[in-house]
């Protein structure tokens, strides 16, 4: 095996280990707010100590710490409208609507960084959106997650479209990033909880016994490990391989939702023609950015 079929192979587990997170939020009994907070947690003190063993902890200007944590509190409010998606409808219905946020990229991006429309872009994207209305005519229970699962994918386009600014305003490499969005998204978390709690009285604040393994594991193992592998990834492979391959993320969530949970008796036809149509649409975005990327 040569060098960059290893390469290849890394960045296949991260994204199939990234594929997992959304099935987490079904094995998981807490709510939205709560699970994140818990798996920001330990993300920030498996980060912490990873950078620390590597020696890349280091102190930066307040100026670009606050714009860093700004991309966390949009980053973990992603998180928390996904879950919330995946506790109101299911794992399936989730990942379908994430699938969208090249759409939404398409519509926020002219705004954010005063660039043309591309009425190419919006016409694939239009796709996607037929397929989300073809699964939004499932069954009532579905549209409250649905709606959620949009949000979610509308606030994570938003995050990314800053990221990217602010990484390359701030000169900060992906692991420093990483660090400091989840230290702003944990302390936006933590001062969430308290009205939450308020708010939810009765709602479970504390893990339960068999929940605490899933923490554990979806905070590092499923949180980390993808991340450290995709910038290993990124060292050898340009990056339009490895967000093409992220891809695929969705795609596995939903076979492994059919398998552990067998949500192919939840949905119809329609959710799954619904779907096609949502990765035809992420798969023509790739292939005008290869005939992009070609003629450049």
């Amino acid at each position: 095996m040569n060098e960059r079929t290893k390469t290849l192979f890394v960045l296949h587990v991260a994204v199939f280990l990234a594929g997992w997170t959304g099935i987490f939020g079904r094995w998981i009994s807490l709510a939205g707010l709560p699970l994140v907070w818990y798996r920001v947690i330990v993300s920030v003190i498996v980060m912490t100590v990873v950078m620390g063993i590597g020696g890349k902890l280091h102190r930066m200007p307040w100026r670009s710490v606050r714009r860093i944590a700004a991309c966390g509190f949009l980053l973990a409010m992603h998180w928390v409208a996904f879950y919330a998606s995946i506790k109101a409808s299911n794992v399936s219905v989730g990942v379908a609507c994430i699938a969208t946020s090249c759409f939404f990229t398409t519509l926020f991006d002219p705004l954010l960084n005063r660039k043309k429309v591309s009425f190419r872009d919006i016409f694939i994207s239009l796709i996607a959106i037929l397929g989300i209305l073809l699964i939004f005519s499932l069954d009532v229970r579905f549209r409250a997650g649905i709606l959620l699962g949009l949000l979610s994918a509308a606030i994570y386009s938003v995050f990314a479209l800053l990221n990217i600014r602010v990484a390359s305003e701030t000169g900060e490499d992906s692991s420093t990033m990483l660090m400091f969005e989840l230290v702003g998204g944990l302390l936006f978390l933590t001062c969430c909880m308290p009205v939450y709690a308020r708010l939810e009285p009765g709602a479970a604040i504390v893990p339960a016994g068999s929940d605490i393994v899933s923490l554990l594991l979806l905070g590092s193992l499923f949180t980390i490990v993808p991340f450290l592998f995709q910038i290993q990834a990124l060292r050898k492979l340009s990056a339009f391989t490895v967000n093409v391959a992220y891809n695929l993320e969705p795609v596995y969530s939903i076979l492994l939702a059919a398998i552990i949970f067998d949500e192919t008796s939840e949905v119809g036809l329609s959710f799954w023609i619904g779907v096609a149509l949502v990765v035809a649409s992420v798969a023509l975005q790739s292939i005008e950015a290869v005939r992009a990327r070609g003629c450049a």
